[in-house]
This record gives structure tokens, C-alpha cells and sequence, in this order.
């Protein structure tokens, strides 16, 4: 179990720091930066994001589900805020665009990682 989400945290990094090179606007210092971004997301993901959709639920079910990208927008800005100058978001339209391609890019990784495992 620890494993699993100690390699979850990684693939999450990998996908950080390749939104970084997309976005001018989304700055990480390394990739030390990136796992403890990753790490923090991960700590936010457990704590506060259930509140928020909780809070949440009627906009997202209107939207059906795509208000999600939002709140995992604000855990991104949320880490940001906490991490410092090191892991830097410039405005909310970054981070709601890096919270889409990060999601995209962790499922394909996944994807790769238990495909990957499955042929051994």
C-alpha cells in the first residue's frame, strides 16, 4: 500500500513538472520541488478536498463533474500558497488548466505504469 503510493507520488511529480514546461505561468524550482508539491496535493487531496466537494456537490452535479477541475485547481493553489516561492501559480486560469493536464497526464501514466507491470 505504501508503495503504491509512494510510486503515485512520483507519477504525480513526473506530471507536475511537465505541466511546468508547458505553462510559463506555472513554475517549479526541480524536482524536489515537485514531489513535495505532490506530496502536499496528495495530504490536500485527503483532508481538504472532500469538504469541498462536499460544499460543492450541487454545482458539480450540474456541471456533471467538471467542477472537480476547479477544486482540484484550488488544492493546486492551496499547495502553492504553502509550499512558497519555490512551486509558483500565477493566476487561477493556470491553475485550473494544469489541474486538467496533470489529471490527464496521471491517468495515462497509470495507465502505462499497471500496464507495464501486468506484462512481468
Amino acid at each position: 500500500m505504501l508503495k503504491n503510493w509512494l510510486i503515485s507520488i512520483v507519477i504525480n511529480a513526473i506530471a507536475i513538472i511537465a505541466v511546468a514546461q508547458i505553462f510559463n505561468g506555472f513554475i517549479v524550482e526541480g524536482f524536489g520541488t515537485a514531489l513535495l508539491a505532490s506530496l502536499m496535493l496528495s495530504i490536500l487531496n485527503v483532508i481538504i478536498k472532500p469538504f469541498l466537494v462536499i460544499l460543492t456537490l450541487p454545482i458539480t452535479i450540474v456541471t456533471l463533474g467538471l467542477f472537480l477541475f476547479v477544486i482540484n485547481a484550488i488544492t493546486l493553489m492551496i499547495a502553492q500558497a504553502l509550499i512558497g516561492s519555490s512551486f509558483i501559480i500565477e493566476s487561477f486560469g493556470t491553475a485550473i488548466l494544469a489541474a486538467v493536464i496533470i489529471s490527464i497526464l496521471n491517468l495515462i501514466l497509470q495507465q502505462l505504469l499497471k500496464d507495464t507491470f501486468r506484462k512481468k
